[in-house]
């Protein structure tokens, strides 16, 4: 049973109050994490799980794979249209509120009528969440890190990692590197060389500046700026013309998150190889494997969902228009849910 995108605002936009309520309970004896609540929702953790409750329902995940999605949806402000942490639980943006659901985007629960969801202004429904992350989140573990990169998140509260999760996104506003603007990466800044990048050349463009324009005409290395990245699948914004936002970022292991797209994105692999399951946005059913070498150009559409894998540490070029018009536009049919019509 799939949902109409218009099914799917109606329930986004239903009208209902806001749930603005969120706690920190005290933590347990047991294991020493505190307890979470938003609205209808709890969130609990043990050694080894986060557990999920709501009306009539709940849900466990690996503690590992949750904190790698909530730290990525802290750190991205809840992204661009849903992100699923799994088959199950996720956000969806609504840019000033946001819905958490369970089941919301699943076949299974709609079918069985178990699905449920609560809309928050995104600030309660961020506060809570970093509250979450910095209160699970232990010390040595770095939830943005490749798992060789970083210790375990497995066990009892024992301290914290708060440089780690409190580590801010890069957010350029014109280009990395120009005057006043966010620098280029250097070892003396604290981001030395990968350990997967170590052949990447360092040499930065020389660029010959009119008298005058000093404060307009940069350039920088991007390889080498993409070569440091402390972080994995955290898209950066390191160019911006109007709408138009160059994001790039380096990928190792697995994306943490089912991104739901809610306008068209665009992928550039820049080394190595990525490789992405494309899911029906609505139900998750399979709709594609794309398999990207160094060079290839893809374009995912606005009514999917995916996920993306690479064995050894590979640069991306993500390029969003981050109009926040798009999704009104796609819903009303005057926008594409694709970039090129065959």
């Amino acid at each position: 049973m799939a949902m109409s995108e218009s099914a799917l605002n109606q329930v986004k936009s239903s009208g209902a109050p806001l749930a603005a309520h969120a706690a920190t309970l005290p933590p347990d004896n047991a294991n020493g994490y505190c307890a979470f609540q938003a609205g209808s929702f709890e969130f609990r953790r043990d050694e080894y799980f986060a557990r999920i409750a709501w009306p009539g329902g709940s849900h466990v995940m690996p503690i590992d794979y949750f904190l790698r999605a909530l730290m990525r949806d802290v750190a991205w402000g809840f992204f661009y249209g849903t992100v699923n942490f799994d088959g199950v639980f996720g956000t969806t943006n609504h840019y000033g509120e946001v819905t958490m659901y369970a089941g919301l985007y699943n076949e299974s629960f709609r079918k069985a009528g178990r699905d449920f969801s609560e809309r928050f202004p995104s600030d309660t429904l961020m506060g809570a969440f970093k509250a979450m992350i910095g209160n699970w989140t232990n010390e040595g573990y770095d939830p943005f890190a490749a798992p060789m990169e970083t210790g375990t998140p497995w066990g009892r509260k024992k301290g914290a990692n708060d440089k780690a999760v409190e580590r801010l996104r890069v957010t350029a506003r014109r280009m990395v590197g120009l005057p006043g603007d966010t620098p280029v990466r250097t070892d003396e800044t604290g981001y030395p060389v990968n350990r997967m990048f170590q052949d990447v050349p360092q040499d930065q463009p020389r660029v010959e500046v009119e008298p005058g324009f000093e404060n307009d005409v940069g350039a920088f290395n991007l390889f080498g700026y993409l070569s440091r990245s402390d972080v994995t699948w955290n898209p950066s914004v390191c160019s911006v013309v109007g709408d138009s936002l160059f994001c790039p970022t380096s990928e190792e292991f697995i994306l943490p998150v089912d991104h739901g797209n809610d306008r068209c994105e665009w992928f550039i692999v820049l080394s190595d190889k990525v490789v992405w399951d494309v899911k029906d946005k609505e139900t998750g059913k399979n709709r594609a494997r794309v398999i990207m070498q160094a060079g290839d150009v893809a374009c995912m559409p606005a009514d999917i969902r995916h996920t993306g894998y690479a064995d050894k540490r590979a640069m991306l070029l993500v390029w969003e228009n981050g109009s926040p018009k798009i999704p009104e536009l796609i819903a009303r049919g005057e926008a594409p849910i694709v970039s090129v019509q065959f």
